[in-house]
């Protein structure tokens, strides 16, 4: 399962209830591979969609099918601000960089 910071879960909270998707929760979802191993996005989804494996939070419930589930395991969904913008970011410990001539990566 996901570790879920207690800043993450206020944002979310949040950020449904300013979109209008009260009942609704999040998808997270392989957005691709990158150097720095899987990318994840992030969408509003209403309920849970056969197949999926949902994880409830605080207020909300986290979707993701059995592939994301995989990639998941270990990680944690933080709420970060940083100089460059505020959101959502998915941090796996698991994983290592996985391109090592990758010149823009390092």
């Amino acid at each position: 399962m996901v570790e879920v910071s207690a800043e993450a879960i206020n944002f979310i909270n949040d950020l449904l209830q300013k979109n209008d998707k009260a009942g609704h929760g999040i998808r997270i979802y392989l957005a691709g591979m990158g150097c720095s191993g899987p990318q994840f996005g992030m969408a509003f989804q209403e309920k849970i969609n056969e197949g999926d494996h949902e994880q409830k939070s605080e207020g909300f419930s986290f979707f993701f099918d059995e592939e994301t589930a995989e990639m998941l395991k270990g990680s944690t969904v933080d709420y970060i601000e940083t100089p460059g913008g505020s959101g959502l970011i998915v941090n796996n410990p698991n994983i290592q960089s996985s391109c090592s001539s990758c010149a823009g990566c390092h």
